[in-house]
């Protein structure tokens, strides 16, 4: 692994995202109208908005990098951008990391952007403040970012990169305590609650809502995001493979 060639890596994502501007829309815009409209969904009621907004920023834009990252990495491989990669002195963690720094620029501003729309313009008290709000809503994105990695390792389509979305994220956002605390649940999905990342992106995102000073326990769910977000990295620079020829 070299500085150099992971930075280039990242740099040359940056300059295909920039000539995207559907992806850049679905990026940057598509969250913050999400919520939104979620406002007056909940126009009537607006305790419930307050106190569900800041938790969707801890899986908004990990769904979102998600779903990016796992298209945008297959595309390299089913193109041969990663076969012709591979021919030179790179190796699968620097391109990884490459892409992981790319997105992690992404992710910031993202990030930026949609806890702007939440706090200035829908007015959502956070007891915590933006800085933790921004922080909390990046390392879901960064979560969201390496899960996508790791995940399109196993796809052959960009459909099948699709549907692995179901099947990573569905069933953590069923657990997450956005719609039943989880003390309320069978003790079976307590268990497989306490042992999926979106779980703590959630709760740090709750912290902020109710907590005006930084918390143990806030501190606790952000470096148990970092790690499954580090291993999910990690294993992806282990499984990405080039495309398998016909």
């Amino acid at each position: 692994m070299t500085l150099i060639k992971t930075f280039s890596t990242a740099g040359r994502v940056l300059r295909q995202l920039k000539h995207d501007p559907r992806t850049l829309f679905l990026l940057f815009i598509v969250p913050s109208v999400l919520i939104i409209v979620l406002k007056y969904v909940f126009n009537s009621r607006a305790e419930s908005f307050n106190s569900i907004a800041p938790m969707l920023l801890g899986i908004f834009p990990m769904v979102m990098m998600f779903l990016i990252t796992s298209i945008a990495t297959l595309r390299e491989r089913r193109s041969g951008t990663l076969d012709r990669l591979m021919t030179m002195p790179i190796s699968k963690l620097d391109f990884v990391l490459g892409y992981a720094i790319a997105f992690s620029t992404v992710a910031l501003l993202q990030a930026i952007i949609t806890t702007t729309v939440m706090l200035g313009l829908l007015h959502v008290p956070v007891m915590g403040g933006t800085f933790a709000t921004i922080v909390g809503a990046v390392f879901a994105a960064l979560l969201g970012t390496a899960l996508g990695l790791f995940s399109s390792a196993f796809a052959m389509t960009e459909f099948q990169a699709i549907q692995f979305m179901p099947a990573f994220i569905f069933p953590q956002l069923l657990v997450c305590g956005l719609f039943v605390a989880r003390d309320q649940m069978t003790k079976v999905l307590q268990w497989f609650a306490d042992i999926v990342p979106l779980t703590y992106s959630v709760d740090a995102m709750k912290q902020v809502t109710t907590q005006s000073n930084w918390t143990y326990i806030h501190t606790k769910d952000l470096i148990i995001v970092a790690c499954f977000t580090i291993a999910a990295l990690v294993l992806g620079s282990i499984t990405i493979r080039r495309q398998s020829k016909p």
